[in-house]
Parts: structure tokens; sequence; C-alpha cells
């Protein structure tokens, strides 16, 4: 009989609404020898080799069973930070992680050639944190609140509020327009706050979010203030933080790593590194909830298979704005991209190509010289 006292895990994440998964990943470790000192940690960081693993009262590190992470990568998924993981020690004292426990929600993004990569796990709220300078843009924005699936509260944070302009009336002025800007745009139900990162205030803004037991991720590009923003709400220095360069206002990626830490008020935070560039892993259904205008807006369409291009009649076109839609038409080619196969996609591409050559010869035709 495998006995866990939870009492400990509380304070870094842990919720009833995993028992069923951890009653599944018991019962495939029941028959191993391991079973009987088998420890359940919460993951809080991941290295090249090793990972940081916490207990509740204190931090270890561990190591993933080869044969874990192989089914993992055969499943498409990999480890990730906030996992909770059953880990036993073998003989000379290491201590392995057995088991993961299925997440309850899971945010990954894909790289370029589609390919998933995890972000974090079992989050409560997602927190995307956007600058008030060169750092802020909604189509951006956008793409980050996509992450915010599988019952992830997303709260948009909009940081450097004090930098906006010198006077406070004239700052509160533009501060407050900028939030109503992006209220219309993507929508009453995502709160959007404006903080001062560096300031304790801004851990009394955030407090709704941050109650015992919960798990908040910051997400947003590098240089926004998530860093910043850690420390602050930590109410000391945990991550290393760094002025953005002068002539375009970049964050430097200070933060290489994801990391959970707890807060003193009985939350977790995890601070992740920047992302200039971000491709969600969703389907057509997570596109369809975060552009629920369209969505919406769409079935009044002329036509049926309109696509909200130049067809007559779009009331897409008419109720949403030009930004937002060009925006979610090019997600929504990016996630055809990510769905079809490789030869799906070379058929597409020498499509592409054939369409190519024939604007050629039209414009050579055009000049005479074919």
């Amino acid at each position: 009989m495998i006995e866990i006292d939870f009492e400990p895990l509380l304070p870094i994440g842990w919720s009833p609404a995993l028992v069923p998964a951890l009653h599944a990943a018991l019962g495939s470790l029941e028959e191993t020898p391991s079973a009987r000192a088998v420890q359940l940690l919460r993951l809080v960081e991941v290295h090249r080799e090793t990972l940081q693993l916490h207990d509740g009262q204190a931090e270890h590190v561990g190591r993933a069973l080869p044969r874990l992470v192989r089914e993992l990568s055969e499943a498409g998924a990999a480890l990730a930070v906030g996992d909770w993981l059953l880990c036993a020690r073998d003989a000379q004292g290491g201590l392995w992680v057995e088991r993961r426990l299925e997440p309850l929600n899971h945010v990954a993004r894909r790289d370029a050639d589609g390919r998933r990569h995890a972000v974090v796990s079992n989050v409560d709220t997602a927190l995307f944190v956007m600058g008030l300078d060169a750092d802020f843009n909604p189509r951006r924005l956008e793409r980050f609140l996509l992450l915010a699936q599988d019952g992830v509260q997303p709260v948009v944070v909009l940081t450097k509020a004090d930098l906006v302009a010198p006077e406070p009336a004239t700052r509160e002025a533009l501060v407050a327009d900028e939030i109503d800007a992006l209220r219309a745009r993507i929508g009453p139900a995502v709160p959007v706050l404006a903080v001062d990162a560096t300031s304790p205030q801004a851990a009394l803004t955030l407090a709704p979010w941050l109650v015992p037991g919960q798990t908040v991720v910051l997400l947003g590009s590098s240089g926004a203030g998530k860093s910043t923003l850690t420390n602050t709400l930590a109410a000391r220095s945990l991550q290393d933080t760094g002025p953005v360069r002068a002539h375009d206002h970049r964050g430097q990626h200070t933060t290489t790593s994801r990391s959970l830490h707890r807060l003193p008020g009985g939350a977790c935070v995890i601070d992740t590194p920047g992302l200039r560039t971000l491709r969600p892993d969703i389907d057509e259904a997570a596109l369809a909830r975060g552009f629920e205008d369209v969505e919406t807006l769409s079935l009044r369409c002329r036509f049926r298979d309109c696509r909200h291009g130049d067809e007559p009649g779009c009331a897409v076109r008419e109720g949403v704005a030009p930004d937002r839609l060009r925006n979610y038409l090019k997600l929504q080619r990016e996630l055809r991209r990510d769905t079809m196969s490789a030869l799906e996609r070379q058929r597409l591409l020498s499509e592409w190509k054939a369409r190519g050559r024939a604007g050629e010869l039209r414009a050579r035709l055009k000049r005479g010289e074919a």
C-alpha cells in the first residue's frame, strides 16, 4: 500500500483534481520494486541533464528514466515545469522520475517546423505580460492568449505603466485609453490590468489570482518585465533582470529557463523566458474560442463558405477590426499547415511554384518578351 502525505504538497500547488491521475500513475507503478519508496514531487526547473524537484519542504535533484522520456516523446509530449511526478531512489541514493501524472492542462507551442514544445503544466492562471513601450503589440498578444486553453484563466498585465508619460494625469489617461482599446479588441472576458512591475502595489492588484495553492505562469516577450514582476510578487530577488536595448526596446533574454517559485501569500509563480515569435499549439476549436467574435459574425455572412476575403456580404469584415481579422486569417493558415501531411505540404508547395511561374509568364507576355 503506497501512502502519500498531501499536506506539504498543498503550498506548491497540489490539487484534489489530480487524484484520478495519481491513482492511474500509481496503478502502473505498483508492480515495480521502486513502488515501495515512491515520492510525489513537483517539477520546478528543467536542465539539460537533470531536473529540479520539490516535495513541499525542500528541493531535490533528479533525473528522468530514459524509458519515460522515450514514452513521452513517442506521444508527442515532454516533461514541463509544473508537472507532478512519481519518483524513487535507486540503491546508490539517486532520485529517478518513474511516472508523470497526466496534467490537468498543458501549455505548448510549435516551432517553425510545426514541432511541439512543452511550456508549462498544471497552471490555474496565465498572466500575459506586455510592456506599454515598444513591446506593445496587440497582434502578438492575441497569439499568446490562445495558449490559455483547458481551464487556464487568462489575465493581461500591462507593465511599465509608470513610463508612459511624465505627468501623472496624462499617464493615467493614456493607460486608460490603451486598456479600453485592448478590451474592445479581445473582448470583456479577459481582465486587462496595468501595473508598475517594480512597485509592491502590483502584488495587491494581482492578489485575486495569487491565493494559496494556485499556480500562475508569466508569459510574454523578452523585456516585458516578467522577471521584474516575479521578484516584486515574491518580495525578494529571485530572477536576474536587465535593461532593454536602447535602440529598439527589446529584451536581452536575462531569463533563460522556466522556473517555479513559491510566493509569500501561498501561491506559486512560474517565470518563463521571452518568446519573440510564437505559434500556439491549438486546434480549430481553440482558435474559434480565441476569436469568438469572428466565429459569431461568420454565421451572418451571405455565403456559408465565406473566407472573409473579398466576398460580398461578409459580416466579419464589417464587424471585426481589419488588423485583428488579418491576424485570425494568418493563424488559420498556420493551423492548416500544421495539420497537413508531408505529401500535402509538398503538393501545396508545387501549386505555389506553378502559380509563381504562371505569374511570371503573364508578366513577360505583357512586356512582349515571350
